[in-house]
């Protein structure tokens, strides 16, 4: 494979509108598989301290598989992703209701959201690197949303063992944005079972708690001497399961940890995870003011790729995006995009090893 130009091969048809993947490689051998179909990534593939590859990324074997996913596996979420309570929102004094779930909640884009979309996709060569943009343009009213909007994402591939995941966006229309990428990692192999034993670092002080409806309530929570303390590296699964009504709530970890207060362009550390079995590290940086931890609480036995069989805390995703529930809670950072700015976002998952 030429480890510079991205490999294109068509994967399928979805009414009339072909489906390709993507074939990134970069200098040491990493590789990511992506498609058109809902800007997925379907395939990470890295070394171990050996120099043994193996892909570390959930998917499915073909199309059809994610055209039946209910997970998001690998996917772009929006136009807002996570929860809006109650879905009806008010902007510039206008009120729009969003499509909702059977718990009265907007949920990751609504009923098709962008990860059940065609995507408009160009594989180039970026600043040296392997890379594909992706976009789509989301039609005003779709999902209740107001305005035209089209968004952008940009997989990039460099040698520094970096996916790179830039994000643009843009509106006629005053409305809401909140974009996430969701794959589920397991660093010991996409098929190794429990990731409860990978031990994650958030070098962050607050989580933000939710209600009975997992929509956050507004209080943004210090995490010391609670389980959602990250700050030192600890198993996922060293407290995920202790008696804390917060756990209770959401079946284990299902929560935002804050990153930062506002919107900015720094980008900053928001998480790293180590396998010690196999020594691959993740590091997730963002500019992003929130990142999501799921560690696959609801997988329910699901088929995937290579015979895989993806059960309950198999996969995590550290979905980098703003916090939850935010046209609610108007002392969180703000999510409204309106005619004449440019929404952008940048997050990095860098993959590295510890000997």
């Amino acid at each position: 494979m030429d480890k510079i130009k991205p490999v294109l091969q068509h994967w399928g048809n979805i009414n009339d509108q072909d489906i390709y993947l993507y074939h990134l490689q970069n200098a040491s051998g990493i590789k990511v598989d992506i498609t058109n179909f809902g800007a997925t990534v379907t395939a990470i593939t890295t070394p171990d301290r050996d120099g043994n590859f193996v892909d570390i990324a959930f998917g499915y074997d073909n199309l059809q598989g994610y055209i039946n996913d209910n997970h998001y596996i690998g996917a772009i979420v929006g136009r807002y992703a996570n929860r809006i309570a109650g879905g009806l929102v008010e902007l510039d004094g206008k009120f729009h209701q969003l499509t909702v779930k059977p718990g009265g909640y907007h949920h990751h884009g609504g009923i098709v959201g962008f990860n059940k979309k065609v995507w408009k996709s160009n594989p180039f060569i970026n600043n040296g690197f392997p890379a594909v943009k992706m976009e789509y343009l989301s039609p005003d009213g779709e999902e209740g949303f107001p305005g035209n909007l089209l968004v952008t994402v940009t997989y990039t591939l460099n040698d520094q063992n970096q996916l790179i995941v830039d994000f643009f966006a843009k509106t006629d229309k005053t409305t809401l944005l909140n974009l996430t990428q969701h794959t589920y990692f397991n660093l010991a192999g996409h098929a190794s079972g429990s990731i409860l034993n990978h031990e994650l670092m958030m070098p962050l002080n607050s989580y933000l708690p939710v209600n009975k409806s997992q929509v956050p309530s507004g209080e943004i929570a210090p995490v010391n001497g609670t389980p959602f303390d990250f700050k030192s590296p600890k198993a996922i699964g060293k407290d995920i399961d202790a008696d804390n009504e917060q756990l209770f709530l959401s079946d284990g970890y299902d929560h935002s940890w804050v990153i930062k207060s506002e919107n900015s362009d720094e980008l900053k550390l928001a998480a790293q995870v180590t396998d010690a079995g196999s020594g691959r590290v993740l590091t997730v940086y963002t500019t992003e003011p929130a990142v999501h931890l799921y560690p696959g609480n609801a997988l329910d036995g699901t088929s995937g790729k290579d015979g895989a069989v993806y059960t309950r805390r198999s996969g995590f995703c550290l979905e980098t995006q703003q916090y939850p529930d935010s046209p609610n809670q108007r002392h969180f950072p703000n999510t409204v995009l309106r005619n004449g700015e440019v929404f952008k976002s940048k997050t990095i998952f860098e993959f590295g090893i510890n000997k």
